[in-house]
C-alpha cells in the first residue's frame, strides 16, 4: 500500500478536554419553510438552490484529518453540524453565502480514518462519495484503472516541503543544497515527488530514507542531522512552538519550487461522473470558490468546527487553534492560495499539468505502472465549472 504524503504528528499525550464548540454559530440561516433536509434542517432555501441538480447529500472525501487546507469545504457546513466520532465524518446543511442551498454536505476524514488509502481508491470503493481531494500526480498514477477529473484547485501551490536545521546546515538554502551535505532526508515511501527529486539529481538516492512515519521523533533524536518532508503550513509552527526537544525554527523549501508542480488536494470526481453531475457542478464549484474566500477572510468559526471534529475523532493526531490559525495565515503569506497568474482562483494551468505529466510518466513507467498513452491535461482536470469572475479576496 502506498503511504500517504501527508505529514502530521501523531499524539504523544492525551488532551485534557474535548472542545464543545457550537457549530450553530458557523452561519446564519433565514427562517421559513421548506421540506426538511436529511440533516433535519428546515430553513428557507436562499439565492443558490442546489436541490434540483445535486444529490440530497454531497459527500466529500478528504485526504487527512480536518485542517486549515480543508477550510473551504468545512466552511460550507451550516448550523447544527453533526460530528460523528465513530465514522470520522462531519455533516450538516450545505450553506453558501450564509444561506441554505437545499442539500446537505458530509465531509469525511482521510488518512487514518480510511486506513491510509489514497482518496482515489476510497472513491472507487464507495460510490456514495461524489467529490474527493486528489493530488494531480496521484491522478496520473491511477489514470489507467481509476480515472478521475479534478474540477477545482483550492491550493494554487502545494504546501509540501523539505525542511532542515539551519544551525546544522547554515549553507543550505534549497533542497538541492542538501545533496552536498551528509543529511539523510526522511519522507513517506511511495511519494512521486521524491522519485522526481532523485531522478532529476536534485537529491542523491543514497541520502533519502522512506521510513518517515509522520512523527517528529527521528528528526529530533538526530539533533539536526536529518532533513524531513512536511507541510509549510504546519510543521514550521509545530516544530518551533510545540515539539519538545526542538522548539526552534527550521529552514525549508517548497517541493513546488524545486520543480514538482502538482496540484495538491484538488477537488475532483470519478471521470465517468463528470457529465452525470454537470448541472450540479456548474452551481457547486463557484460556491466552493466563494467559500474559499469566506474561509480565508475569517477562518475562526470553521477552525472551531474542525478542531471540535479532531478532538471527537480521537485518531491520535494533535492540531489546535494556534496551528490552524498559522496554517490559514501562512497559506496566504506564501501564496499557496490565490489566483496564480490570472484573476481567477481555483482554476488549473493546463501547461503546468502537462509538465507534471511529462516528468511523472517515466517515473511511473519505471515502477511498472501503466499510464494511458492518450492521457492529457484535459482528462485530468477541467476549468469548465470554475467561475472566472471569482478571484481571491481572502
Amino acid at each position: 500500500m502506498t503511504r500517504p504524503v501527508r505529514t502530521r504528528r501523531l499524539r504523544t499525550t492525551r488532551r485534557a478536554a474535548v472542545l464543545a464548540v457550537a457549530a450553530s454559530g458557523l452561519l446564519t440561516a433565514c427562517s421559513g419553510g421548506t421540506e426538511s433536509a436529511m440533516s433535519g434542517y428546515d430553513g428557507e432555501i436562499g439565492a443558490l438552490d442546489l436541490s434540483g441538480d445535486c444529490p440530497e447529500k454531497i459527500v466529500v472525501q478528504t485526504d487527512w484529518n480536518p485542517e486549515a487546507e480543508h477550510g473551504s469545504i468545512y466552511q460550507l457546513i451550516g448550523p447544527g453540524a453533526n460530528v460523528d466520532a465513530g465514522s470520522k465524518r462531519t455533516s450538516g446543511p450545505l450553506f453558501a453565502g450564509g444561506e441554505y442551498t437545499g442539500v446537505d454536505i458530509e465531509v469525511r476524514s482521510g488518512g487514518p480514518a480510511i486506513g491510509f488509502q489514497t482518496v482515489i481508491s476510497q472513491m472507487y470503493q464507495d460510490p456514495e462519495i461524489m467529490l474527493g481531494f486528489i493530488d494531480t500526480d496521484q491522478a496520473i498514477q491511477a489514470a489507467d484503472s481509476n480515472p478521475t477529473t479534478s474540477v477545482l484547485a483550492p491550493l494554487e501551490v502545494s504546501p509540501m516541503m523539505i525542511m532542515w536545521d539551519p544551525e546544522t546546515y547554515p549553507e543550505v538554502e534549497s533542497i538541492a543544497d542538501l545533496k552536498d551535505t551528509d543529511a539523510k532526508v526522511l519522507y513517506f515511501e511511495g511519494s512521486a515527488y521524491m522519485d522526481y527529486l532523485t531522478g532529476a539529481d536534485i537529491l542523491s538516492p543514497d541520502q533519502v530514507d522512506g521510513s518517515y512515519d509522520g512523527t517528529p521523533a527521528n528528526f529530533v533524536t538526530a539533533g539536526g542531522a536529518n532533513a524531513q518532508q512536511g507541510f509549510a503550513s504546519s510543521e514550521p509552527y509545530v516544530y518551533e512552538h510545540e515539539v519538545e526537544g526542538w522548539m526552534k525554527p527550521v529552514g525549508l523549501q517548497l517541493v513546488h519550487d524545486a520543480g514538482f508542480p502538482t496540484y495538491k488536494s484538488a477537488i475532483g470526481l470519478r471521470s465517468d461522473d463528470v457529465d452525470t453531475h454537470s448541472a450540479c457542478l456548474s452551481k457547486l464549484v463557484p460556491a466552493i470558490q466563494q467559500s474559499m474566500n469566506d474561509y480565508y477572510a475569517d477562518p475562526t468559526a470553521t477552525n472551531d468546527l474542525m478542531i471540535e471534529a479532531i478532538e471527537k475523532y480521537d485518531t491520535g493526531w494533535v492540531y489546535g487553534h494556534p496551528n490552524a490559525e498559522y496554517g490559514a495565515a501562512t497559506m496566504k503569506e506564501l501564496g499557496l492560495v490565490g489566483n496564480g497568474d490570472n484573476a481567477t482562483m481555483g482554476d488549473f494551468d493546463l501547461d503546468r499539468v502537462q509538465h507534471l505529466l511529462d516528468i511523472t510518466t517515466p517515473i511511473f513507467a519505471e515502477q511498472g505502472i501503466t499510464i494511458p498513452a492518450d492521457l492529457a491535461p484535459e482528462t485530468l482536470v477541467t476549468n469548465e465549472f470554475v467561475d472566472p469572475s471569482i478571484g481571491f479576496t481572502g
